[in-house]
């Protein structure tokens, strides 16, 4: 097994089939043009720069055609791509890489300056920089090398890590997730099973191509089916669909409301939809029933994480009976386990919960897609993969049926706008104000972001701060979507006998009357 050869058979079969619209830079490509590039890249990377199989290439870049290349030329060869978040400091970036240790970092244009220093100061042995002149670095070096067949391709098993996806953890220090050929493969599949995918598909991708939601435009690719890439602005979403006659994407909570908030959405011609999924935070049951009117199309939920990729589904069936007054409260489910993975409740020790509906535990999953463990990290992983389960950290409860209901996260993690947020980092940032002696950070029900940042704060006996100050001490720190949106004062934070702040009394007045639709 070998993902890069994804492109391959359709370049064999169709060879002028469009494989990448590539919107943001108003490119098209062929699945013969692809795979032909896809070869040159890979075997300018093994012969010109002297990678060899399981050295690591480093990418940093909005979504475009040459970043499917290089996860394509990886593959292909045997390396291993290492995508980095863009949204991300620069000192954050430069951890990551010290981490993943890569051969070469190749960046977009947009990002040349980053890549170079970034390069310089790591000591990165090669540096390539993609931008539309056909004399840069890059173009050169797919253009000089062969189109053969790269030979390393000879001796890549699906059993070989492809992936290192970067994501935190319970105290915010990032940290690398595996994958092998295989682990994304039956990730995919598990994927085609619930999306139904059929050939005559166009597939937008809305999420950014250093996130999982990459594996499922590459699957859309293996069933010959085009992919449209764009970065997210719901007009231009709504714009793409009706020019490129899309019919599936994925989409975040705050995607949908976005779009159908879109002025003269109900004149958008969304006809060619067949399905779309949504995931990657809470839902409210409101948006879901709002988008179920307002899309003409199927939906699904899934429920997943970069480790095991997408985990649950809620099927299309399921939201069509729950608006029919069929187990409505299922809506705010995550649904059950997926085609190729075994999902179960269990207890501290790992006994399942009852299928009540109110009895609590974690959430855990054996499955192939399941990543291969965090790179470098074998206490970690050993903690996370036991006896062939993924302990997720989700706290849930399940019915008699199986549905899955997510009531809390045990790493206390914020899901906002689909993107990760660990309540640590904004803590740290938050404490750099001179005034703070103690804070508190938890997501809150959001009805745009799914969940908003909320801090509460301690002040240190005769200090003062207000709001608007603690958010621009934490923003000096943080990405723009990672500082507080609001702050709360108080004299002290509640805390068990141990010592330690007790969150979930501080985040469930916020929740008792809200749904958690994750």
């Amino acid at each position: 097994m070998n993902l890069g050869r994804i492109p391959a058979k359709t370049a064999l079969l169709n060879p002028g089939k469009e494989a990448l619209i590539d919107i943001p830079n108003n490119r098209r490509m062929s699945f013969g043009e692809l795979d032909e590039r896809i070869r040159r890249l890979g075997n300018g990377l093994c012969t010109e720069l002297g990678l060899s199989k399981g050295d690591r290439v480093a990418i940093l870049s909005k979504n475009c055609i040459q970043y499917m290349e290089v996860f394509y030329a990886c593959a292909r060869c045997g390396l291993i791509a290492q995508p980095l978040n863009w949204r991300l400091s620069e000192p954050e970036m430069a951890k990551i890489l010290a981490d993943g240790e890569p051969s070469v970092l190749i960046g977009s244009e947009e990002y040349s300056d980053q890549t170079t220093r970034l390069t310089a100061d790591l000591k990165i042995p090669s540096a390539l920089v993609f931008t539309a002149d056909p004399d840069c670095r890059y173009e050169q070096l797919i253009a000089n090398a062969s189109d053969a067949e790269p030979a390393s391709s000879t001796d890549v098993s699906g059993d070989d890590p492809v992936l290192i996806l970067y994501t935190g953890g319970t105290t915010g220090e990032s940290k690398g997730a595996l994958h092998s050929h295989h682990s994304l493969y039956m990730g995919m599949l598990n994927q085609s099973i619930a999306e139904r995918i059929v050939p005559t598909d166009v597939y937008m991708l809305t999420g950014q191509m250093f996130h999982i939601p990459v594996a499922l435009a590459m699957n859309y690719m293996a069933h010959g089916c085009p992919v449209v890439l764009i970065n997210f602005e719901a007009k231009l979403a709504l714009d793409v669909i009706q020019q490129e006659r899309v019919s599936a994407f994925l989409g975040i909570t705050t995607m949908i409301n976005w779009m159908m908030a879109v002025e003269g959405f109900a004149d958008y011609d969304l006809s060619s939809l067949r399905n779309f999924q949504y995931g990657g935070g809470p839902m409210p049951r409101t948006v879901v029933e709002a988008a179920l009117k307002a899309f003409p199309c199927t939906m699904i939920q899934g429920y997943g994480q970069t480790e095991g990729m997408t985990m649950t589904f809620l099927s299309q069936e399921d939201h069509t009976r729950a608006i029919q007054g069929d187990h409505p409260e299922r809506l705010a489910s995550c649904g059950r386990e997926g085609f190729v993975s075994e999902i179960r409740v269990v207890d501290t020790h790992g006994k399942p919960v009852p299928r009540d509906g109110v009895s609590a535990g974690e959430i855990i999953v054996r499955s192939e897609a399941n990543m291969l463990g965090y790179w470098r990290r074998p206490e970690l992983t050993a903690q996370t993969l036991r006896d062939g389960w993924m302990w997720t950290g989700d706290i849930a409860t399940w019915d008699e049926d199986g549905y899955v209901f997510i009531v809390d996260r045990a790493k206390d993690m914020i899901i906002s706008g689909g993107e990760n947020i660990y309540s640590t980092q904004v803590e740290a940032a938050i404490h750099q104000h001179p005034a703070v002696l103690e804070s508190a950070v938890f997501g809150v029900p959001d009805d745009v972001w799914g969940e908003a940042v909320k801090a509460v704060v301690v002040l240190k006996p005769g200090e003062t701060a207000t709001e608007a100050e603690i958010i621009a001490e934490a923003s000096k720190h943080l990405a723009s979507y990672q500082k507080p949106k609001s702050v709360d004062f108080v004299d002290a934070l509640p805390k068990a006998p141990t010592g330690k702040i007790l969150k979930r009394d501080l985040r469930e007045p916020y929740w008792r009357d809200a749904e958690r639709n994750v």
